[in-house]
């Protein structure tokens, strides 16, 4: 391994980032670090925003304490928004003026919500989930006889509708396509999920398009494209996220939906790294083809990656994409990517649990995608994942057999 470098600078505050920064240090680091954040907190955990972090004692989960940083020898610089990178001084400049050296740049500038076209996204009422105070902002407006209009039936919007129910708002799902969950998640599974929200009393109304939306004193009236109206309390959009690359194409780095990194996470500039949410990168598993992954687990995973290669590794991303999404006492779990899948086999696990394993023309496993109460689908679908990693081609009666250990295929 190479000579450590003596100063590295990582921008963005989140899961990524401070992964990296601490795992630097576990493996053996003994250079500055300084990360950089845009907001008022230590890094914090971004799932339980929509989720038990919004419907219990509230406040931000941090991925760990300031003595811990300060233990590790972190600088942490928050409330800190990078404004320029120059790449041939090697320095980062943040908006007071304040300009870091790097030996090696990370970049971990995470995400942010795509906007909704054409209409007004700053207003009280409207509201769009990211941040903590995203979430503050949302929680003070959700409680009994409220209503709540979630406008994207992806995770975010269904698990923002599940929390909110369980504080008692009442709730109405605005889905433009005509299932929820279209990205990635299969149809069996979408419909398990959006007949929990209904019997739990969400309205679900999908193929709806939106004329505009106004608020009006202290409601939000929401015009419908056939005519309807529906007014709330809240508007929350949840239509998806952008990669926030403006500092690296501004720096002349090269975008391909994300930061566009190699398979060792390193940018056209050999001095800068990107990972999470930001970055695109080619995954060996699915014949190189490049993708961006929005997941908690990526994150975390990337982070480590990242800081192993910012002291000279040249380790490379050999995780499987892996997401997953609590919904009531309901657990959805997906390993892999199901595009390219021309088979699909269904292996029923008992109490309305079931794992969809998706295979390709040439029979090899590359998704797995199971829900179920509790834990149910928990281990089969890390054995599937493993399965997928190993790129094995399992006999799809057997995948299909609760008969068959997927340990056993594993083995094979």
């Amino acid at each position: 391994m190479n000579r450590p470098t003596n100063k590295i600078v990582i921008v963005g505050a989140g899961e990524c980032g401070a992964r990296a920064a601490f795992a630097l240090r576990e493996k053996g680091y003994e250079g500055d670090i300084a990360l950089i954040g845009a907001e008022p907190h230590l890094p914090y955990e971004r799932p339980p925003l929509s989720k038990d972090g919004l419907a219990g004692q509230f406040g931000p989960k941090y991925v760990a304490d300031a003595e811990r940083y300060q233990s590790a020898g972190i600088k942490v610089l928050t409330d800190a928004t990078v404004e320029a990178i120059d790449r041939g001084a090697k320095t980062v400049r943040i908006v007071d003026g304040r300009q870091l050296s790097y030996d090696k740049l990370l970049l971990a500038t995470g995400a942010r919500p795509r906007p909704l076209s054409g209409l007004p996204q700053t207003a009280p009422l409207i509201r769009m989930l990211r941040t903590h105070a995203d979430a503050a902002a949302i929680r003070s407006k959700i409680a009994p006889g409220k209503v709540l209009a979630i406008i994207g039936g992806g995770f975010i919007g269904l698990e923002l509708a599940a929390t909110a129910r369980k504080l008692g708002a009442d709730v109405v799902l605005l889905e433009g396509l005509p299932r929820v969950l279209s990205r990635g998640v299969p149809e069996e599974i979408a419909a398990v999920v959006a007949e929990r929200h209904r019997l739990e009393g969400v309205d679900i109304r999908c193929n709806a398009s939106i004329a505009g939306i106004e608020e009006r004193e202290d409601k939000v009236e929401i015009k419908l494209a056939d005519g309807g109206i529906l007014v709330a309390d809240l508007v929350v959009i949840g239509i998806g996220a952008v990669p926030n690359t403006a500092l690296a194409e501004a720096a002349g780095l090269a975008i391909d939906n994300g930061i566009a990194v190699d398979e060792r996470l390193c940018t056209l500039d050999p001095d800068i790294f990107a990972a999470g949410d930001c970055c695109s990168y080619p995954l060996r598993h699915y014949d190189n083809r490049r993708i961006r992954l929005e997941a908690w687990r990526n994150a975390q995973d990337q982070g480590t990656l990242a800081a192993a290669n910012l002291m000279g590794a040249a380790e490379t991303i050999a995780s499987v994409p892996w997401f997953w999404s609590d919904q009531y006492d309901l657990t959805l779990q997906i390993a892999g990517l199901a595009d390219g899948a021309v088979m699909t086999v269904q292996r029923d696990l008992g109490d309305g649990a079931f794992i969809l394993f998706h295979l390709d023309a040439n029979g090899r496993l590359i998704s797995a995608s199971g829900i179920g109460t509790g834990n149910a689908i928990a281990r089969d679908i890390r054995l599937a994942e493993m399965l997928i990693a190993a790129g094995k081609t399992p006999d799809p009666q057997a995948l299909g057999s609760i008969d068959t250990k997927l340990k056993a295929l594993l083995a094979a």
